[in-house]
């Protein structure tokens, strides 16, 4: 059965730094594009980050800079770098991994950057 596990969320204080991770399992990892997802308070699902199975990456224009989408395919694990983050990055996170028609979610971290 195909798991998507999220962690690393939290609160942290403006400018600082959080690493989130999301373990895989059931799944033929290699071969899924891997997408980070957030969603704010009464905002609509934003597509942050993405990295393909070939390991090319994209981001949203917001991010740029400050994220960084990697994965480890040995260890079946999504990862979002984030630094540098603003108020306006609060959010639950979602990890999603995306093969043609195919998709799973994870259930969300919560992300919240507050003084």
């Amino acid at each position: 059965q195909a798991q998507l596990v999220e962690s690393g969320g939290g609160l942290v204080q403006p400018g600082g730094s959080l690493r989130l991770s999301c373990v895989a399992s059931g799944i033929g990892f290699n071969t899924y594009d891997l997408n980070w997802y957030r969603q704010a308070p009464d905002k609509q699902r934003e597509l942050v980050a993405s990295v393909s199975s070939g390991g090319r990456t994209n981001y949203v224009d917001s991010v740029k800079d400050r994220f960084t989408i990697s994965r480890d395919n040995v260890k079946t694990t999504a990862y979002l770098q984030m630094n540098n983050l603003k108020p306006e990055d609060t959010a639950v996170y979602y990890c999603n991994a995306q093969r043609f028609v195919t998709n799973y979610w994870g259930q969300g971290t919560q992300v919240t950057v507050s003084s």
